[in-house]
């Protein structure tokens, strides 16, 4: 087995622990709030488009592009999060960013959150994605950004836990910051623009103080596209595909 097989193993076993308490609390406050924000970015160009998610978890973000889209599909390392997305009822295969399951040239829009920030060999799963995607396609996809309030609050906070018996420790994790995105890029595509997610929150606690929830919400809609969104803790990066 090579180390990238011993690496998608991991975190297939990883995901599939987390799969059983993933959606618990996840339809409210901070992490309701961070979907919406990433739906804004990637729903306008998922219209009327084939859609792939990588990293589709159980289907939370898909599930609510799949309306707009003319087809929707979602891959994951994970058996137990593939089999809570198709309770959905949406497409879902299992498969690895770096090595995605599909013929070339596939689909219009490719999307991720949360998930590339969790591989390694982050050149190999963007020269998938890159192959996947049709010529004049895009890219909707999220890095974790270390020039952010959310760097600082994981520093001092520590691992935390992640379903039964494991932490955030037990996961590969990578920050790449605004400047170092384009060099990650593979030959034959641009990055048109960047968005930031939680911008201004400092800790997720902070969206259940009374009056502060709804007025941090505000505040992240506005500086996901402002010229603070190069602090947000999650950087969304759009790209295209060159025709």
């Amino acid at each position: 087995m090579t180390k990238r097989d011993n690496d998608t193993h991991a975190a297939g076993a990883y995901y599939d622990d987390f799969s059983v308490t993933y959606e618990h609390g996840r339809d409210m406050g901070y992490h309701r709030m961070l979907d919406d924000l990433e739906i804004d970015i990637v729903a306008p160009y998922a219209r009327d488009a084939d859609v792939l998610e990588i990293g589709v978890g159980t289907g939370l973000i898909l599930g609510r592009l799949a309306p707009a889209a003319n087809s929707v599909c979602g891959v994951d390392v994970s058996r137990g999060m593939l089999a809570a997305a198709r309770a959905r009822g949406l497409r879902a295969v299992l498969g690895s960013a770096t090595a995605l399951p599909f013929k070339d040239e596939s689909f219009d829009v490719v999307c991720s959150f949360k998930v590339l920030a969790h591989v390694p060999d982050i050149g190999r799963a963007l020269a998938e994605i890159a192959r996947v995607t049709r010529p004049g396609g895009h890219m909707v996809l999220e890095f974790y950004n270390p020039w952010s309030l959310r760097y600082l609050a994981k520093l001092a906070a520590g691992p935390q836990p992640i379903g039964e018996g494991r932490t955030e420790a037990d996961m590969y994790t990578r920050w790449d910051s605004p400047n170092v995105i384009p060099r990650l890029l593979p030959a034959g595509v641009e990055l048109l623009d960047v968005r930031g997610v939680r911008v201004l929150t400092p800790a997720a606690a902070a969206l259940r103080l009374p009056g502060v929830g709804k007025a941090l919400a505000f505040g992240e809609r506005l500086a996901a596209s402002s010229r603070l969104r190069y602090f947000g803790g999650f950087l969304v990066a759009l790209l295209h595909r060159k025709a």
